[in-house]
């Protein structure tokens, strides 16, 4: 991957403030840039390079693995949720590469404020978008409930949004999207006592989608491994790259779940009331 010479890279102290946010990563910080100076990085190492392309990777896989395993041609009406599933997976992948790659550029920290913002936006859009299909699919043989159920998450994953936007710090940000994932779990509650319906694999799949979202949050939160030993995982292997790789799992969790889960839907007939 890297294979370029760079420019002179920063320490912790010497970097800009506002990419100042991890005190255990020293070194590897690269100078401010233009836009044709990030794109550059792509070609050498520095410490934002793992978190590009374990996020880059995954979304070249995600446009090749999503939109052709997903059976198009037997979902009928409800073809609309396997196109809103498909931006809920290339989404936030897309947007964490744009944030990471250009949070060096050289408009400095109001620059820096939107690429977070976009990045922010494609976590909530997994999380709301994502639990669109879910829900519908659990609410199959409510139609009563089912739309209410829809527009109340929606407007909660809203609320949750603006909170994460305009969050202080990374817990907080956290907490913002533990609303969603609150309300998720009622969903899969449901399913489990009988209350819900759904392929009938689907729901350990969506356990494991947020059991591994939550843990990368947490290892993000707390910084490690690099808490442990300062300086030793400025490249590879820290915490946020950790977390990148676990939302990986995440999403793959949440497409292994939906795919079963709209063919069931599509094909299963409720009981009469």
């Amino acid at each position: 991957m890297a294979f370029l010479s760079g420019p002179r890279l920063l320490d912790w102290a010497s970097s800009p403030p506002h990419l100042q946010f991890n005190k255990f990563v020293l070194t590897g910080y690269r100078p401010a840039s233009s836009g044709s100076g990030c794109l550059r990085s792509l070609f050498y190492l520095h410490n934002e390079l793992g978190n590009i392309y374990t996020h880059g990777l995954a979304l070249l896989g995600f446009l090749v693995l999503v939109p052709m395993t997903m059976p198009w041609g037997q979902l009928g009406k409800d073809g609309w949720l396997g196109g809103t599933h498909c931006v809920a997976c290339l989404v936030p992948p897309a947007a964490s590469v744009l944030y990471h790659l250009f949070m060096c550029h050289q408009g400095g920290s109001p620059v820096y404020t939107r690429l977070l913002a976009l990045d922010m936006c494609g976590v909530c859009l997994v999380n709301t978008l994502g639990a669109l299909p879910i829900i519908h699919c659990t609410l199959a043989c409510r139609p009563w409930l089912r739309p209410a159920a829809l527009m109340a998450y929606t407007a909660l994953s809203g609320v949750a949004g603006w909170r994460a936007l305009t969050a202080p710090s990374t817990s907080a940000r956290l907490r913002a999207f533990g609303w969603q994932a609150g309300a998720r779990l009622l969903v899969f509650g449901a399913r489990g006592v009988g209350l819900g319906s759904g392929a009938p694999g689907s729901l350990p799949c969506y356990l494991r989608m947020d059991a591994l979202a939550l843990l990368g949050g947490l290892v993000n939160v707390a910084r490690l491994p690099e808490r442990w030993g300062p300086g030793r995982f400025d490249y590879w292997g820290n915490s946020h790259q950790i977390m990148h790789l676990l939302s990986v799992g995440s999403i793959l969790q949440l497409h292994a779940g939906v795919v079963p889960d709209l063919l069931w839907a599509a094909h299963h007939a409720c009981p009469p009331d």
